[in-house]
């Protein structure tokens, strides 16, 4: 999960190329864990408030950046991302295209993502 995330930041602002399932649902799933502290732990404040609003921010062009390679490892789009935008039926149409397996050979998008090294 450390390492998903450490290259997410690290490719933050890379909107070309492909990222493999495993490095798009680990940093989702820090996102979540990371958020859930935040409103647990620093309560309803208007600190928490700002706290947990200045997280989003931060990870605002990560996960966009992340979202559009993770889309491209599937042959899709990168503008897709705007699917996500209609309520319920886009969602999960989105859903759908970030939880299919990568194309297992090159495509328009550039060679085959390697697994999260160690």
């Amino acid at each position: 999960m450390v390492l998903a995330y450490k290259q997410a930041f690290n490719n933050y602002a890379n909107f070309k190329g492909r990222a493999n399932r495993p490095e798009y649902w680990w940093f989702a799933l820090a996102n979540v864990i990371i958020s859930l502290i935040l409103v647990f732990a620093l309560g309803s404040s208007s600190n928490a408030t700002l706290l947990s609003d200045l997280f989003e921010l931060a990870i605002l062009v990560p996960s966009v950046s992340l979202l559009v390679r993770r889309l491209h490892d599937s042959s899709h789009s990168g503008w897709w991302f705007f699917i996500g935008l209609i309520p319920i039926l886009g969602q999960l149409v989105l859903l759908y295209f970030l939880v299919q397996p990568g194309v297992p050979q090159s495509n328009q998008y550039g060679d085959i993502p390697q697994p999260l090294a160690r």
